[in-house]
């Protein structure tokens, strides 16, 4: 935990219960705006390639297009039009809810209890208080970092790219000696998450503001902040499904809790941003089947290589079921128990409980994938499991998981 020196306030948000009805609203408003803003990135920027040039000049360019039983005709006028109507609709709020909901989630379920699920349980040198103060700072200085880049390489959007991903594999790999797998994934997703909304704030909206400003007093609009906004849009759109796998990660410990988790959240951020690319192109009238071709045998190489180096087999280990079940009572049933021992749990984790014998051989898999292959349990091993006693769980599983 954060500490038992805690104000009434924090220590309320630490209530188990309280955390459990946090989690799933603060997560529900999360996924419910970003759709919502996923939905408009990709759609303007499909509409961007849909767009058809003016026929005269000074004219607007438009697009046609069909929905809930009627047709639309969408106009982009550059930089304004004549005239400016009484009413524009802005798209910013989509942006702010995403990234508000998400960092309270953040802090409920990875501040709040750093210990537990910010640190590696082995190894790091970073204490609660230190983690959260890096995990802070880091969504600050990736804005500062991306739009340092944005600026010195303005003009060359393939070496930005290539430095931004030289960038965010640094990152991984450097989270990775001190944070736990899942919480790489999720501070990995938490800094893109924030370089997208400061798009948003800070390049975006002020940019049409600035359109705005300038049509009603009735001056000649610059149009480089316009320009600079739309390749802000370009760059949020790509890193969308990057985002979206570091938030789902977390679920698959196979992936989040592996030995090289790092490395294999960089390969597949780098395999949804290739198929973004298919599709955008897709929309300008290019279909690219190498790229999604290209993007199915990458996502098949990494799977097969993940599976051939999961873990090494302990021959000399051996485990009957008393040893594996005692192993499990100490480690496991702290949180996996239907009447936690381990403080901030009200219930067991995703319902998994381990108090009878039975139960610990009906999930055995789930233990072989969850704390012997992966090692993603305990979560940031809090219960101290050794090496050792891992090597006994997965000899006793190897064995086909006798009950005696």
């Amino acid at each position: 935990m954060v500490g038992d020196d805690v104000s009434p306030a924090l220590a309320a948000l630490l209530d188990p219960e309280l955390r459990d009805w946090l989690d799933l609203v603060l997560r529900w408003l999360h996924v419910v705006a970003a759709m919502v803003w996923i939905g408009t990135s990709f759609y303007f920027v499909a509409l961007e390639s849909h767009l058809r040039p003016a026929a005269r000049p000074g004219a607007p360019a438009e697009a046609w297009e069909i929905h809930g039983g009627g047709f639309y005709r969408v106009e982009k006028h550059v930089p304004a039009p004549p005239e400016l109507p009484e009413e524009l609709v802005w798209f910013r709020w989509e942006a702010y809810g995403t990234w508000l909901s998400g960092f309270a989630l953040f802090v409920v379920l990875y501040w709040l209890d750093a210990e537990t699920y910010l640190l590696a349980g082995e190894g790091g040198s970073l204490g609660a208080g230190e983690a959260v103060a890096v995990s802070a700072a880091l969504l600050v200085l990736g804005w500062l970092v991306y739009d340092g880049l944005c600026r010195f390489l303005r003009g060359h959007e393939l070496w930005l790219a290539a430095a931004g991903a030289a960038v965010v594999a640094a990152t991984a790999y450097a989270l990775s000696e001190s944070f736990s797998g899942r919480a790489v994934w999720i501070q990995t997703g938490a800094i893109l998450g924030t370089l997208m909304v400061a798009n948003v704030l800070l390049v975006i909206i002020p940019a049409h503001r600035e359109l705005v400003r300038a049509k009603r007093a009735g001056h000649a609009p610059d149009p480089a902040p316009g320009l600079e906004a739309r390749r802000r849009s370009v760059h949020n759109n790509y890193l969308t499904l990057p985002v979206v796998l570091a938030m789902l990660g977390p679920h698959f410990p196979f992936a989040a809790g592996h030995q090289r988790g790092w490395l294999i959240l960089v390969a597949l951020m780098a395999i949804g941003a290739w198929t973004r690319h298919f599709f955008n192109l897709r929309h300008a009238g290019r279909s690219v089947w190498a790229i999604p071709v290209a993007a199915a045998l990458a996502t098949v190489v990494l799977a097969a290589t993940v599976a051939s180096r999961e873990r090494a087999r302990d021959e000399g280990a051996r485990a009957d079921f008393a040893t594996a079940r005692s192993i499990v009572e100490r480690r496991c049933t702290p949180c996996h128990s239907t009447a936690p021992s381990r403080p901030g749990f009200g219930t067991a984790p995703g319902g998994v409980a381990f108090d009878t014998g039975a139960q610990i051989v009906a999930q055995a898999a789930a233990i072989e994938r969850q704390a012997v292959a992966s090692r993603a349990m305990p979560l940031g091993n809090a219960t101290g499991m050794t090496d050792e006693e891992r090597a006994q769980l997965g000899a006793w599983i190897d064995a086909g998981a006798p009950s005696r």
